[in-house]
This record gives structure tokens, C-alpha cells and sequence, in this order.
């Protein structure tokens, strides 16, 4: 029996963890790993600061020392991959997160990408992260939509939003593809492909695939 693949959201609403997810579903396979998704209770309502990364990382940490001996991987679902490198050093299991997955996703697909945040005191935190990761040629934008996460569910206000700065990343920017900044935002990533005619990157399904790759490949 595969272990399961723990989505861990880092903020406390739950809103956003069952939005999660409902967009995993279609990786839920007969015979493959269960892909369970948690809400870390301690955490903020929202990650919207540095000051929320810096928070919920010990708490991450903890998660998946809790879990590290009944899991085959772990996500860090939330845009800022908060912790990540503490999460590595807290088990031999990947460790996967959001933001990094991604982004890469949109490069096996296109050369340029652009990235729609939540607020716009995300984009620096966002934009310090892609120069640790080496990956700011490929970076032609990051907008924010100007809601915060618990606000990503009033769906007529949120998609207008994501419409709007979606359009100028593609026809201001030149996106060839876009990542949608926030796990929060995945209900809405079919319907936003449709309508911009790019390829829209939801990078919790992104992280959630090479985990289940990585998976698959282990139990064979």
C-alpha cells in the first residue's frame, strides 16, 4: 500500500483546504496514493506578509515531523512555499512545494510566464524567492488581483479579478502562460484557461502531480 501524499494548507481556513481539495480530485486514482489535505490550525487566517511566513514555518515543520513516518510525500500549499527547506531537513520524504512547482510546470510549457498574486505586498516576497530559485529570465510579471485569500471565495468579485490581471500579464506583459499565485485561487483555474486562451498553471495540482509521479515510480 502507498503511503499518502500530505497537502498541508499553512493557513487556518479551512475554506481554502476543501477548494484544494475539490481540485485535486482528478488526480485521486484507483490504486494510487490518497492525497489527503490539512489545515494547519495555528496558522493565520491568510499567509499576506513575511511576518506569516516566518510564523507558520516552525508550524509546518512540526506537521510533518508528526506525519513523516506515514506519508510518501508532502506539499506546502501555499505560494511563499513557507519552510520549505526546514520541512527537507525534517524528513527523507520529497518535500514539494507550490510555488517552485509551479513555475516550472509553466516552463516544460512555455518560455515566458507571469504570475498573479493576491496583494501587492506579496510580489516582493514572490519575486525575492524566484531569484533565490534562478528563475527570473523567465518571469515577465507578477500583478496583483488586490483581494486577500479569504476574500478568493465571493467567486463573482475573485474571477473578475483574475480575469482582469490575467489579461494584462498576457496582452501588457507578454505571458505565454499564467501561474495562479495563491492555492486559494484553484477553483477558478479551468474557467480562466477558457476565457485567456493560455495555459493557466494551478501550482497546488502542479506539486500535487510530481508527488504522485514520484510515488507511482517508488511502488514499481
Amino acid at each position: 500500500m502507498i503511503d499518502p501524499i500530505i497537502v498541508i494548507n499553512p493557513n487556518s481556513t479551512e475554506a481554502v483546504t476543501e477548494a484544494m481539495s475539490a481540485a485535486l480530485d482528478g488526480l485521486r486514482l484507483p490504486g494510487g496514493p490518497e492525497i489527503e489535505c490539512l489545515t494547519n490550525p495555528d496558522g493565520p487566517a491568510g499567509i499576506e506578509s513575511q511576518a506569516d511566513v516566518d510564523q507558520v514555518a516552525v508550524q509546518l515543520r512540526a506537521m510533518v515531523d508528526r506525519r513523516a513516518n506515514n506519508a510518501s510525500a508532502f506539499v506546502i500549499a501555499c505560494y511563499s512555499d513557507p519552510g520549505i527547506y526546514s520541512c527537507r531537513e525534517a524528513t527523507e520524504k520529497p518535500v514539494y512545494g507550490i510555488a517552485e512547482s509551479g513555475m516550472l510546470s509553466a516552463m516544460s510549457r512555455v518560455e515566458k510566464f507571469g504570475v498573479v498574486a493576491i496583494l501587492d505586498k506579496s510580489i516582493p516576497r514572490h519575486l525575492r524567492y524566484v531569484r533565490v530559485l534562478g528563475l527570473e529570465s523567465r518571469l515577465v510579471g507578477e500583478r496583483a488581483m488586490g483581494l486577500g485569500v479569504v476574500e478568493l471565495s465571493n467567486e463573482a468579485v475573485a474571477y473578475a479579478r483574475l480575469l482582469e490581471t490575467g489579461t494584462k500579464l498576457r496582452d501588457l506583459d507578454g505571458a505565454q502562460a499564467i501561474v495562479l499565485g495563491c492555492a486559494g485561487m484553484a477553483r477558478y483555474r479551468k474557467r480562466l484557461e477558457d476565457e485567456l486562451s493560455v495555459p493557466v498553471i494551478d501550482p497546488t495540482q502542479a506539486a500535487v502531480s510530481n508527488a504522485l509521479t514520484n510515488s507511482l515510480l517508488k511502488s514499481t
